[in-house]
């Protein structure tokens, strides 16, 4: 049988304590050990370290409803559940489910455009979708399937099936997208 290691009360109050910028600035530390670190390396790690300011969140809770799919949002292919997200972090991230609305029609959906956000992740909730991205190509996604979208790369919808329904997720709730000819 495996001994338990004790640690005292002291060094549990003192890793309790620890302040997570000094926790960032050593793990950036080990990973630059016997590496001549890049100057924007170690400017990232130095903006990492330090913590800004935090909006005020709350929790966001959301029920399935069948009337809450609106189809107000960016496309008029889809419809869209507004998840709260954007208003429970105050603009910090955007959540929703999209439902894409069969049968898809190339002249309508595949449209080459990019999203100027921070961040942006799908995941397949119901059927499938076909993707193209710039750099990677066509992708079949399945229900299960997910990927992240790097900011301002171009990507379209080539085709879904009739039961698609994807979860997005994007920072900051509020961001432009742009059609590219």
């Amino acid at each position: 049988m495996a001994k338990l290691k004790r640690t005292s009360k002291s060094a549990v109050k003192t890793a309790a304590t620890k302040k997570p910028a000094t926790q960032a600035a050593n793990a950036a530390k080990k990973l630059a050990v016997g590496k001549p670190a890049k100057a924007s390396t170690k400017a990232a790690a130095k903006a990492a370290a330090k913590p800004g300011p935090r909006r005020k969140q709350r929790v966001a809770i959301s029920h399935y409803q069948e009337e809450a799919f609106l189809g107000d949002g960016l496309r008029a292919y889809a419809k869209y559940r507004d998840l709260g997200v954007a208003a429970a972090t105050g603009g910090l991230a955007h959540a929703h489910v999209i439902r894409l609305i069969g049968p898809c029609d190339p002249k309508e959906v595949s449209k080459l455009h990019y999203h100027d956000a921070e961040f942006q992740l799908v995941y397949v909730l119901n059927g499938w979708v076909k993707t193209y991205m710039e750099g990677e190509g066509e992708t079949l996604m399945r229900q299960g399937s997910s990927w992240t979208q790097p900011p301002r790369i171009r990507h379209l919808i080539r085709d879904y099936s009739d039961n698609c329904e994807l979860l997005e997720v994007i920072l900051p709730a509020e961001f432009k997208t742009v059609e590219v000819r």
